[in-house]
Formats: structure tokens, sequence, C-alpha cells
């Protein structure tokens, strides 16, 4: 007999509400894979690798699902190339039906020092081309992203240099302790809730 108390329309938008598009910013190529660019890659990448779980090539980037305590997560990786990531966010976002507010975007962030995390509900681009692109395509700045710090540490003129360079040895020593931090915060969006996650990750 059916639940006098759910209908299949509130089944389904449960459903919509436990499904989360976490969106890793990056570069296609060998020469991209280790540059500080390349974070959001590398954090999912780190994610899929830990949990036993791979990539598939896809429509407009490589995407992995990652099932969590009831959620899925799906791990995007754009092949757009960082200028129009939007395009890949919106197509996936409208495919699998996630709601603005389970998108979780992953981005290098030159204004915080190496490491430092910050998340936030919405914001501008902060000069960023990835989120310049998808704050177009998507025509909001109303969704979720997470900023990792790779610092400023160049000389005038070199920002380009920098921020497509590799980590330095110094860098490398420390990231797989904030890539395996950065883990648990994709997990905690989905599971705790946004204002949780940000309480008990900004600045760790």
């Amino acid at each position: 007999m059916q639940n006098l108390f759910s209908s299949p329309k509130t089944e389904e938008n449960t459903d919509i509400m436990k499904k989360f598009l976490i969106v890793g910013l990056g570069n296609i190529g060998s020469e991209y894979v280790n540059t500080r660019h390349n974070i959001g890659f590398k954090v999912v990448d780190f994610l899929a690798k830990k949990e036993g779980i791979s990539f598939e090539t896809v429509k407009l980037g490589s995407l992995a699902e990652y099932k969590f305590k009831g959620r899925t997560f799906l791990l995007l990786k754009p092949n757009t190339y960082m200028n129009l990531s939007g395009k890949a966010v919106k197509y996936w976002m409208d495919k699998e039906n996630i709601p603005l507010e389970n998108i979780f975007v992953i981005t290098d962030d030159l204004n915080l020092s190496f490491g430092t995390i910050r998340i936030r509900k919405k914001g501008s681009d902060g000069g960023h081309n990835g989120l310049k692109n998808i704050n177009l395509v998507l025509n909001t700045q109303e969704y979720t992203r997470f900023r990792f710090g790779i610092s400023d540490e160049f000389k005038k003129g070199q920002q380009v240099d920098y921020v497509l360079g590799d980590w330095d040895d110094n860098e490398k020593a420390k990231l797989t302790e904030r890539l395996e931090v950065a883990s648990e915060i994709i997990k905690s969006f989905g599971t705790a809730g946004l204002e949780n996650t940000m309480t008990t990750f900004n600045g760790k």
C-alpha cells in the first residue's frame, strides 16, 4: 500500500537534494597536472583514488561517482580548459537535475597563503577566469566555492608563470595533508551542510 505521507514527487525531490556536483577546476593536459592552477583537479583526483573510484570520459569532462552516507557525489573535471568551465558545470547540473545549492566548485586562490581554506556560499570571481565563466554561464554567483590558497609568492609580471608552475618542494611536503582535509570538506558539505562545513573548516 502506498505511504499516505509521501508521494513519488516528494521522494524524487528528496533524491535530488541528496545529489551533489563537485567541480574541480583545472586545465587538461599532462603539462598542467602538477601546477598550482590545477588544485581543483588534484583535490577530486585525491578523493577518487582514496575511495577506489575512477573517472570516465564523458561529455565536456571526466566524471566519477562517489557514494557516501546516502549521498551521491558526482566529481567533475571539465575538459573545456579553465576559461570555459561554466559550459561543463551547466551541462552536468542540468543533466543530473542538481540544484544550485548542491554545486561545489574547487579553485585556486592567489589571495590566500598556501593551503589556506576559504569556503563561501557565494561571491565574486575574484579575478579567477574559471569562476568568471561559471558566473556568466549560470547567470549567478550564488553557488558554493572552496578556495584553496596558493599564495602570491611571485615577482611583478610573473603571475602566469607562477600559477601555471609546479608546486615547490616545501608545498609538496605539505600538500597531502591539505588534500586529506579537502576530501573531508567535500564529504562534510554533502552530509553536514554548508554552514557546519564553513564553521568547521574555514581557516583550517
